[in-house]
């Protein structure tokens, strides 16, 4: 559903936004790549099944570099999930290492930010609900949030 109104999102509390991603060399070695969009499969649906984990939301956008934001309650739970023995990460973390590692064949990344009242500000203009505004909430852009420093200002609160 296109939401027409300019409208700008939040997340009560401090998050974590996560950027993560993979980025195909070497196109013609699909058993080099193929393992890794199959593991993040597999950690998407475990995560998902157990909110207690932390994920919130996720978008991903498809290209040559797959790029993937996550948003997520709180940087310890996103490294306990990397950690965890548990989980479907530290299994796909060593096939990686084991099977592609430094050949150059496919690369991975990620990043990651802490997040805290009053230190992020977006907008949305004929969009769907979309990245921060389906992790958190939508409130129409008014008064005080017509700008990104009244943005920035209003949840400083």
């Amino acid at each position: 559903m296109i939401i027409k109104d300019r409208m700008t999102a939040h997340l009560d509390g401090d998050f974590v936004v996560f950027l993560i991603g993979m980025r195909i060399n070497q196109w013609w070695k699909i058993h080099r790549w193929i393992p890794i969009v199959l593991a993040m499969g597999k950690m998407l649906k475990e995560l998902y099944s157990n909110p207690s984990l932390g994920l919130i939301h996720h978008e991903m956008g498809l290209s040559r570099t797959v790029m993937m934001v996550q948003y997520w309650r709180s940087m310890d739970q996103l490294m306990a999930y990397a950690k965890s023995k548990d989980s479907e990460h530290l299994p796909a973390w060593r096939n990686f290492n084991r099977t592609v590692g430094t050949d150059g064949a496919v690369g991975i990344w990620h990043e990651t930010y802490a997040v805290s009242k009053g230190t992020y500000e977006n907008i949305y203009v004929n969009m769907p609900p979309f990245g921060l505004g389906k992790a958190g909430i939508l409130i129409k852009v008014q008064g005080k949030n017509e700008s990104a420093r009244g943005r920035l200002d209003e949840f400083k609160k």
